[in-house]
């Protein structure tokens, strides 16, 4: 069995895609310094109204802090090319740090519920709510346009740590607008249990919010593999040679999945026996390249075999399966 096997070349000496982790830090310390930002106002908020959904707003802004803060350093890692300890690379700490702020944002709901609760029971009313308001708002601003930039960022290069941050960021967001309705509902009507109900209402939705972002990172974990639409431009791909060429040639065993951004695929490539090695590993070659039209960072691995030898049909993951 012979094998060929490529990664993406369009990188640096160190093994880094040229301004590509570059975009992604100065993506996330604009996170980090709009946490800062947002937790100053709200609390400033709270401070002039007393209102317990924007103490709960500013408690889920730390949590905001805690989270760009581990995006941070998971990034910083995954950008690390392979070493002799981690020979696939360290992509998926991105995976880790999306579990994580979805953790921290579980965490945020549970205290904002008891501090709600606390504050059901026991009503205070609201003052100068106008400051507070004005205060909160701008905050709620500053969220809504980092996260947009976090999202679309995410989505571009395919991170799933700035994702998981952009969407923390814009749950604060929808957070922040129910906290201001309930707290401008409460100056209109007068009831003050409005307040603490609108911060329960708002912490199931971070419940939701969170346990979307855990359930991804714990799949992007477990190693799946490429959704349907992906594996089937793989595989016209491979066909496209396939059909291209003037000999038989098979292919089965294809296997891909995706760590971060970075996409890993093997398959088996049967050709003719008489073939040389050159003539075998030149389709093995434009094979690949056809891939890498697909994807920009892909590394792949491809078992040449003989077409006419019964051994080459029952060593893959799909023979094995089937036992």
């Amino acid at each position: 069995m012979l094998s060929s096997r490529s990664s993406d070349t369009d990188k640096n000496e160190e093994g880094k895609i040229p301004g590509k982790s570059n975009i992604k830090t100065r993506v996330i310390f604009l996170s980090i310094g709009a946490a800062v930002a947002t937790i100053a106002l709200k609390f400033t908020a709270y401070l002039f109204t007393g209102s317990v959904g924007l103490l709960s707003d500013a408690m889920e802004s730390l949590v905001n802090l805690v989270g760009a803060s581990a995006a941070l350093l998971a990034l910083t890692i995954a950008a690390r090319p392979a070493d002799k300890s981690h020979q696939y690379g360290h992509q998926k700490v991105e995976y880790f740090s999306s579990g994580l702020e979805g953790g921290l944002i579980l965490v945020a709901a549970g205290a904002i519920i008891w501090t709600a609760l606390d504050r059901l029971f026991h009503p205070a009313a609201l003052e100068s709510v106008d400051i507070g308001l004005a205060v909160s708002l701008v905050a709620t601003l500053i969220n809504f346009v980092v996260a947009r930039i976090l999202l679309r960022v995410g989505r571009n290069e395919e991170s799933i740590a700035l994702e998981a941050d952009g969407k923390h960021l814009m749950t604060d967001v929808v957070t922040s607008v129910g906290v201001v309705l309930g707290v401008v509902l409460v100056a209109i009507t007068g009831w003050l249990w409005l307040d603490p109900v609108i911060a329960l209402a708002v912490a199931a939705n971070i419940i939701f919010e969170g346990g979307k972002l855990v359930k991804r990172s714990l799949s992007g974990l477990s190693d799946p593999a490429l959704p349907p639409d992906e594996e089937s431009q793989v595989r016209d791909a491979i066909q496209s040679v396939i059909d291209a060429s003037a000999s038989p040639m098979e292919y089965h065993g294809l296997r891909a999945r995706k760590s971060g951004s970075f996409r890993f695929i093997d398959l088996h490539l049967l050709t003719p026996s008489d073939w040389t090695v050159g003539q075998a590993h030149e389709y093995a070659e434009t094979i690949e390249a056809k891939i890498k039209e697909i994807f920009r960072e892909v590394e792949i691995t491809i078992h040449i075999e003989p077409l006419d030898d019964p051994r080459a049909y029952g060593d893959t993951w799909e023979s094995r399966t089937r036992l």
